[in-house]
């Protein structure tokens, strides 16, 4: 082996380590995402269900919202503010840019909760919901599921006055100008009294594990892939190398050599083609 050979090797090789530490760091996030997901689905299997509790039991007063408690369903009592209902744009529901009804609600301990009571959609002939059904009025418990509030958009897009882009809760907070619990929210259950029409119904959440395991295990199959790619071309390499110096000690030079090897394996594959041919028309 001369140095423009082990040089080359050595450049072969060199890529097979990077593209398999590219493929170790891909696959070590698909498996973050993996653990992720299962922590998620392990939550919603403990809480979703879970016996309502009073509000005040699982966000006290000057309390924080603890996110084992997402999905966890509470008990409100006091009173919409329907005055203050706000509409969250651009919501993915029934294969349109629907809106999420946000209704602040006014607990008797004198805190402002933010309930979303479902979804509308855009009116036939407007961009707007036709129009938006009413909370029940008056002394109402209403069972809801906590949620975490989400971010601001990174795009920093913007929405017209009483829509926001996200359930940004401090932003909801300042949209319609009252203090509100600024780290959850709820999904309406049921409100009692009941009202119609309501708002449609959020679906509950999805339990698909998600294709992260999966992709884990290619990116490490990848990096194999890799190693095998450059052995197989070192091994062909030294093959046609030993076959050039065999026939070189025949008295044949090199690259008529390999010009007859390829004719060989033309040839071979001509008769393979021929011999399936003949056995298709003898059928």
């Amino acid at each position: 082996m001369n140095g423009r050979t082990a040089l080359r090797w050595s450049g072969y090789l060199a890529f097979a380590v990077a593209f398999a530490i590219a493929c170790a760091f891909l696959s070590n996030w698909q498996f973050s995402r993996n653990s992720w997901r299962e922590a998620q689905l392990e939550l919603i299997a403990a809480n979703y269900d879970a016996e309502p509790a009073p509000l005040a039991d699982v966000i006290p007063a000057g309390g924080a919202f603890n996110a084992s408690d997402e999905w966890q369903p509470v008990i409100l009592e006091g009173s919409y503010l329907a005055d203050q209902t706000v509409l969250v744009r651009n919501r993915a529901h029934g294969g349109t840019s629907a809106f999420e009804v946000l209704v602040p609600f006014q607990t008797d301990d004198g805190r402002v909760f933010i309930v979303d009571r479902g979804w509308l959609p855009p009116a036939e002939d407007s961009p707007e919901p036709a129009a938006i059904p009413a909370p029940p009025s008056g002394e109402s418990t209403v069972i809801v599921r906590l949620r975490p509030g989400e971010q601001l958009p990174s795009s920093g897009r913007s929405a017209p006055e009483g829509q926001v882009p996200t359930i940004h809760l401090p932003l909801i907070g300042e949209t319609i100008g009252t203090d509100v619990i600024d780290d959850a929210y709820g999904l309406m259950v049921s409100e009692d009294p009941a009202v119609t029409p309501t708002p449609q119904p959020l679906r509950s959440p999805s339990e698909d594990p998600g294709p992260y395991l999966s992709y884990a295990i290619q990116w490490i199959l990848f990096a194999v892939m890799g190693f095998a790619f450059i052995w197989y071309m070192i091994r062909t390499e030294i093959r046609h190398r030993r076959e050039d110096a065999e026939e070189a000690a025949g008295g044949e030079s090199a690259a008529s050599a390999r010009r007859r090897r390829a004719d060989d394996r033309r040839d071979r594959d001509m008769q393979d083609e021929d011999a399936l041919v003949e056995e298709l028309t003898a059928r």
